[in-house]
């Protein structure tokens, strides 16, 4: 299948971070905008209570099961935003790196951030994305 996304990087722009830092869709791809992907069970218990690395693959499995409703795959994500439920850094770098390891060569534009809170009882980590797709 063809893929609507063209990762962009910039040798102007540090080489650091994991990820590019645009990204662009055709005109005639559709785009697909998720809801913040959180780690629920399907009994709508949160998973992996505690554990930041948990939730972030729990995360990541059910951005995968939405993508896949909207007829799409993590290869056809265009950014991510990755909310961590903490103010220290370490507990960021440890979600992020479950989600960065999911995308693996697709390394999308992606913004990390701490925030004080999540909406769900024991929450630590959400993911939302944007892809966009080539339908045939």
């Amino acid at each position: 299948m063809a893929r609507a996304i063209t990762l962009i990087r910039s040798a102007d722009l540090s080489d650091v971070a994991e990820y590019a830092y645009a990204a662009t869709a055709p005109a005639e791809a559709r785009l697909v905008f998720l809801a913040g992907s959180c780690p629920l069970n399907e009994d709508g218990s949160t998973a992996a209570v505690g554990d930041y690395a948990g939730q972030a693959a729990k995360a990541v499995e059910n951005m995968r099961t939405a993508l896949a409703a909207a007829g799409a795959s993590l290869q056809d994500v265009i950014s991510t935003r990755v909310l961590v439920a903490s103010s220290r850094q370490e507990d960021l770098v440890t979600a992020w790196q479950v989600v960065r390891d999911a995308f693996g060569d697709h390394d999308v534009p992606s913004t990390l951030m701490g925030v004080t809170v999540l909406g769900y009882h024991d929450q630590l980590v959400e993911i939302e994305a944007v892809a966009a797709v080539l339908d045939a």
